[in-house]
């Protein structure tokens, strides 16, 4: 039986020359375009608005994490051009099965379209948020389904919902947070660091934190997205594109690898900068920013008050609050961003499975077959979710914040699972002069542990109210 292409031998051949640094910008935008919804817009505020500002030293320690973390799902793909997921497949197949169904359990619960609609009927007055939202899962298919490039549509959707988040996080700054808000976050992120608030469960801090900047399934994509992007030893590989509108397919061999000689060490050091570079400048800063200037806002408008209940209801005092305070206009702007930042998410989450399930099994089971190409397969992927997703709502399984809690409480334990697999992958599969090691692998185990405390903690809790 001849193996396959995520098990052969890897194809020799020089790295390419590095692309500018702005010419890179685009996955870490992506990822934080995804990544600013749930947690920036919702359960970070919603803890903040019920337990203070002590906690945002965990938003910040989450972030320091996840930086570690994707920065290793990047290194891998640099020098590979192969996705995290087949590397670890080359392995066992399981752990391919294994996180293709994890990231359909993290992403078939609507939550983050569903909370959309749930505001845009705040801000139109009305409205059904499950018609809604089966419709607006609708839209996306169809724009992911006639995208030549799908990468291309996907980031440029995301581009616009950042630019307009940081628009409303100037305003916000401007109009709202007083300098006293600003004081108090900074004495509570130092003097409450590693303290948890009184009525904070395990079970929203492990929610919160998968919902940190990115979490789960969606931190693996990135190999997806800078393969496209054309990262390193990527730009070997054929872009996935759409079955109907493109006619590049991402196939061909899996695997490459490069002499780590002068030249292409030389190149390897200027790809790993501006790599790290892309991803703190926009992920990193960005999240940090987001989460800080909504958890301000959430503070400074709704801390104390006894009418919140544990759904998005409380978006719409806080926008009733805005709209009392500076006018009506921060109110409609302060909803209108939160639709579009809530949406642009439930597309990209659509994406992030059907690219992590269409690679898994593209060269797994169906290289030798024409009917199941990767667009096909991605395709297929996305609209089994579509459906799926519109079932749990049909069904009855409508709370916004509910099935957001589940989603991100998965990301979690994903992303510690597959930060013990990418330690392995990092270390033993790549050349001496590439792999994991320094501070770096310092840094893996204390991610290992962050998320592994919160999530034991969580089964415990759990286990003590049977």
């Amino acid at each position: 039986m001849r193996p396959t292409p995520t098990q052969a031998p890897a194809e020799t051949r020089d790295l390419p020359e590095p692309l500018s640094l702005r010419r890179m910008v685009g996955p870490g935008v992506v990822a934080v375009g995804i990544g600013m919804a749930a947690g920036e817009i919702i359960l970070w505020p919603y803890l903040t608005a019920i337990g203070g500002l002590g906690l945002l030293w965990l938003a910040f320690c989450t972030l320091a994490v996840q930086f570690v973390i994707n920065m290793e799902i990047e290194r891998y793909t640099l020098a590979t051009g192969q996705t995290v997921v087949a590397g670890f497949s080359r392995w066992w197949k399981g752990w391919g099965i294994l996180i293709c169904l994890a990231g359909a359990f993290q992403y078939v619960w609507p939550g983050w379209a569903t909370s959309g609609s749930t505001v845009l009927t705040y801000l139109v007055g009305g409205g059904d948020p499950v018609w809604i939202t089966v419709g607006t899962l609708v839209v996306i298919g169809i724009l992911l389904s006639v995208s030549k490039v799908v990468y291309t549509t996907v980031e440029r959707v995301e581009v616009v919902k950042v630019g307009l988040t940081i628009f409303f996080l100037l305003v916000a700054v401007i109009f709202v947070i007083s300098l006293s808000t600003w004081g108090e976050g900074a004495k509570a992120t130092v003097t409450e660091f590693g303290q948890i608030p009184d009525g904070i469960t395990f079970t929203l801090l492990l929610s919160a934190i998968g919902a940190a900047g990115a979490g789960g399934v969606h931190n693996l994509v990135l190999s997806n997205w800078i393969r496209d992007k054309r990262y390193g030893m990527g730009a070997h590989v054929p872009r996935l594109v759409s079955p109907i509108t493109g006619r590049e397919e991402a196939a061909g061999t899996d695997r490459y690898a490069f002499a780590t000689d002068e030249a292409n060490m030389a190149r390897w050091r200027v790809w790993w900068k501006r790599a790290n570079t892309e991803h703190l400048a926009t992920f990193v800063a960005v999240c940090f920013v987001t989460i800080t200037i909504m958890c301000l806002l959430a503070y400074q408008t709704l801390f104390g008050r006894d009418d919140l209940k544990s759904d998005t209801s409380f978006l719409r005092i806080e926008a009733g609050i805005l709209g009392d305070e500076v006018g009506g206009w921060l109110k409609v702007l302060f909803l209108a961003v939160a639709v579009v930042s809530l949406w642009a998410a439930a597309m990209g989450l659509l994406d992030i499975i059907g690219r992590v399930a269409s690679d898994f099994l593209r060269r797994n089971y169906t290289m030798d077959s024409t009917r199941w190409t990767e667009p096909r397969i991605y395709l297929t992927v996305v609209w089994a979710e579509i459906v799926l997703g519109s079932i749990i709502l049909l069904a009855g399984f409508t709370q916004p914040l509910g099935l957001l809690i589940v989603s991100t409480c998965a990301a979690s334990v994903v992303t510690l699972l597959y930060s013990i697999l990418l330690v392995r992958l990092n270390t033993k599969d790549l050349p001496a002069a590439v792999r994991l090691g320094g501070w770096r692998l310092g840094g893996m185990l204390i991610a290992i542990g962050f998320y592994g405390f919160f999530a034991v903690a969580m089964v415990v809790t759990q286990l003590q109210k049977l």
